[in-house]
């Protein structure tokens, strides 16, 4: 008894290991440079922020405000300079050299609303925009949040196969004694090796994964090698969950699929506003003050100020205008002008349809993102109690792999198996470790799920739990 008590003993304290595995890591680790360890929220920032498609995506959208801020031209006079000069040669009469300076202005007075709405929708178009680089920001974090959570659950899964290692050649020790003693057989003692060589082939390919995954897992945070993590695979640890409804409640407030299909409707419908606002005409008003003159300097001047309007629709299009001005000494001016065109695009007359059609389309979309958010929400609730509920069934079926596994050491006592038999005990303990540490992996993937679906950041589940749960 006194060689099974010392073989069953590191499998005993596997559990324990796997608890403080990523706790002795950090601090080993932290012993040895000055670096701060890495948690959920941290690694999602700093992959977010080393992203180069993302910086290229928000310097884009910089430009892009700076130019609809720009756009605040389109309210201000247009201002426009002309020269000319204008020689004659003649060979009957004199010669003349007419020299023309001018310089006039254009103001919109009103055009019933539609620059200020196509400033608005261009507004909508960048709020949109905005939206969907916070989505692309989102989707980067999760890649890294998974990464982490990749990197921890292979550690875990690697420190229990080393831990189990560490027992079997204890055990396959123990069997070579007996061998040599004649109380078991060669035979034995050859499968024995052969299953060491299958364990130690499996950790170096864990090991091999292990390192790939966390070299993965550091480009993504834009640095050459991790710094300790600061989060752990506790397959202890509970859920601590709000309830369906106030969950769902947040969805339909904060989701983001919901917020970007707020815009959608918000800016069909300043859409919809600008094609009914199209028949409206513009007013523009336009003055004019030239020098003109044969030599420098130019001794004759005019002015004119005037009104357009314009009117343009599917089935008319007109403008017209009328100037008055004066040229000093004595002369005066008037000029009227009109354009008419018929049924210039009549095909735009289905517009403002269409734009009703396109809103429609979006407040359906819009309901259903809305009942999706709710829906989403609940299943998330209950996904993570599922996912809860199958830990502590793999926490559990871990008790009962180690009873078995101390029966199996009572039996082998008594000779009623082998000690090969005892080291399959062993390995279905420390598979059932294995299926715990999946299974706290999947609970920490449902929770990350569940707070993207209510637009948490990572590890604000608990604190909204807890404050609904407190109310």
């Amino acid at each position: 008894m006194r060689f099974f008590s010392r073989a069953v003993i590191p499998a005993l304290f596997l559990i324990s290991a796997l608890a403080l595995y990523g706790q002795d890591d950090s601090v080993s680790v932290s012993g040895e440079n000055s670096r701060r360890s890495l948690s959920f929220a941290a690694a999602a920032d700093m992959a977010v922020a080393s992203s180069a498609e993302l910086k290229n995506a928000y310097a884009s959208q910089g430009l892009k405000e700076r130019a609809w801020t720009l756009g605040l031209r389109a309210y201000f006079p247009r201002l426009g300079l002309s020269v000319s000069e204008n020689d004659r040669l003649q060979q009957l009469g004199p010669d003349s050299f007419l020299k023309n300076y001018g310089i006039s202005v254009d103001q919109l007075v009103w055009d019933g609303g539609r620059t200020s709405m196509s400033r608005k929708l261009e507004r909508m178009e960048l709020n949109l925009s905005q939206t969907r680089l916070g989505r692309m920001a989102s989707d980067i974090a999760e890649s890294a949040l998974a990464a982490y959570r990749n990197v921890l659950s292979s550690r875990a899964v690697l420190a229990i196969r080393e831990a189990a290692l560490e027992s079997l050649v204890e055990q396959r020790r123990i069997l070579a004694e007996e061998t040599a003693l004649g109380l078991a057989l060669p035979l034995d003692l050859s499968e024995a090796d052969v299953g060491l060589a299958e364990a130690r082939l499996e950790i170096q390919q864990l090991r091999s994964d292990l390192a790939e995954t966390e070299k993965q897992f550091a480009e993504l945070l834009g640095i050459d090698s991790l710094p300790p993590l600061e989060e752990t695979v506790d397959i202890k640890r509970g859920v601590l969950l709000p309830g369906a409804a106030a969950a769902a409640s947040l969805a339909e407030q904060r989701n983001p699929d919901l917020e970007e299909a707020r815009f959608s409707v918000t800016k069909k419908e300043g859409e919809l506003r600008y094609v009914s606002r199209s028949w409206i005409p513009a007013f523009r008003l336009t003055g004019g003050f030239g020098l003109s003159g044969q030599t420098y300097p130019l001794t004759r001047h005019n002015w004119s100020l005037g009104l357009s309007v314009e009117f343009s629709g599917p089935w008319l299009q007109n403008s017209f205008g009328i100037q008055a001005g004066l040229e000093p000494p004595y002369d005066k001016t008037a000029q009227f002008q009109n354009s008419l065109t018929p049924l210039p695009d009549p095909a735009a007359g289905l517009n403002k349809n269409q734009a009703l059609l396109a809103l429609a389309l979006e407040k359906e979309k819009y309901r259903a993102v809305f009942e999706r958010a709710g829906r989403s929400a609940r299943r998330g609730v209950e996904k993570c109690f599922l996912a809860d509920e199958k830990r502590k069934l793999a926490v559990d079926a871990i008790s009962l792999a180690a009873e078995r596994y101390r029966v199996e050491e009572a039996r082998l006592g008594l000779g009623h198996i082998t000690r090969l038999d005892l080291m399959e005990a062993l390995i279905e303990y420390t598979q059932k470790e294995i299926t715990a540490v999946e299974a706290a992996t999947a609970v920490l993937e449902s929770e990350r799920e569940l707070e993207r679906i209510l637009d948490l950041r990572p590890g604000e589940l608990a604190a909204f739990a807890a404050s609904e749960n407190n109310n």
